[in-house]
């Protein structure tokens, strides 16, 4: 409880001097000076990202599995939103952010923390099991919705290469809404046993709970306050934040890819960290929610986000990836297909799905 006190105080002690002493003034002001606001600014942003994370844990321990996860990834996702919308309303237009962040998190995702996890369960556990039908679930729904946002762009003939019409970005953003939805009411609904461990059982569609030996304090109304409370800072700092990522990076000349895999990073480090804990914890069912849940909500909500964003301020959106990018995409796709065909998981499948995501990390810097 200390921690959490703290950790808001920090965050909203930060709005306010944010709020009287604008970073836009400090943009031109040595590098030292902007250098040091960026890294507290982040550093507050991130913490406070954790206390998201912890509060949203809070919360899924009341409401059990999968509405506990799902809160946790909602709330996630409502922060990279938050971010992507400041930097694209910041003065300088940024048309492949929303591009750059969503593939970003699906490399980071889908690689990076899923390699991580698998390799650390393997070498911990040799073995391990999870639920299979939930992991196909996410995948059925994850395939299709980043070959539509991401690939199928490049293809259109109806506007610029990588970009949608008027009528496409409307439908798609209708189309990824219902999708989603239909998704979550079968992941809370009569599907909820799906994303559960195997041969737990859930009656009648009472949530499961979570394993935590231990109880936070508080009613589940007051958990969510407090959960509010640790996202609302970081909604209000990412303008400032937005400002002087698009400063830093014209400065040191840096690829611009780069803005959307810092968004990434901050937004799915705490929650990758609960992933590995999971597994640590020989919980590998939950730590698959949280990795192809974060994947399905980035893609199931950033997309209409961003094009919503995009068609409100008449900012042009460039959604599809470059050639050897969708290469990397489909391979992505085709190795988690293949990694989740099964009812358990060896480092193997960690050890290939890190090298994935070495290659990408070279080709942001050397594509």
């Amino acid at each position: 409880m200390k921690r959490s006190t703290a950790r808001l105080t920090v965050a909203w002690a930060t709005v306010a001097v944010m709020l009287i002493a604008t970073p836009v003034r400090l943009v031109g002001a040595h590098w030292v000076i902007t250098a040091l606001l960026f890294a507290w600014l982040l550093g507050v942003i991130l913490w406070a990202a954790f206390g998201v994370v912890h509060e949203a844990e809070e919360v899924a321990e009341r409401l059990g599995e999968p509405l506990g996860t799902l809160v946790l990834t909602l709330s996630i996702v409502i922060i990279e939103v938050a971010l992507i919308g400041a930097v694209m309303l910041s003065a300088k237009q940024v048309p492949t952010l929303g591009r750059d962040t969503m593939f970003a998190v699906l490399m980071i995702v889908l690689n990076g923390v899923v390699g991580l996890c698998l390799l650390v369960g393997g070498l911990r556990f040799h073995q391990q099991s999870y639920n299979l039908q939930g992991a196909n679930a996410y995948l059925a729904v994850i395939i299709p919705l980043s070959v539509i946002a991401l690939v199928l762009p490049n293809f259109t003939t109806s506007s610029a290469t990588g970009m949608l019409s008027l009528p496409q970005a409307l439908f798609f953003s209708i189309f990824t809404i219902a999708l989603y939805g239909s998704f979550l009411w079968l992941q809370a609904g009569r599907h909820r046993g799906f994303f559960v461990p195997v041969g737990q059982q859930v009656i009648h569609e009472a949530a499961t709970p979570l394993p935590h030996a231990r109880r936070a304090p508080g009613s589940t109304t007051i958990r969510v306050g407090v959960l509010l409370a640790n996202i609302l800072p970081i909604i209000i700092l990412s303008k400032d934040l937005a400002k002087l990522l698009d400063h830093g990076i014209a400065v040191l000349g840096a690829p611009t890819a780069l803005g959307g895999i810092l968004i990434a990073l901050i937004v799915f480090t705490p929650e990758g960290i609960s992933a590995l804990r999971a597994v640590a914890a020989n919980q590998l069912t939950r730590a698959i929610n949280l990795c192809l849940g974060a994947a399905t909500s980035t893609l199931g909500l950033t997309v209409p986000a961003v094009l919503f964003i995009g068609l409100a301020t008449g900012q042009p959106v460039v959604l599809g990836v470059s050639a050897a990018n969708m290469v990397l995409l489909a391979v992505t796709l085709m190795l988690n297909s293949l990694t989740f065909t099964g009812t358990r998981t060896t480092m193997l499948e960690g050890a290939v799905h890190l090298s994935l995501f070495f290659v990408f990390l070279v080709l942001v810097f050397s594509p």
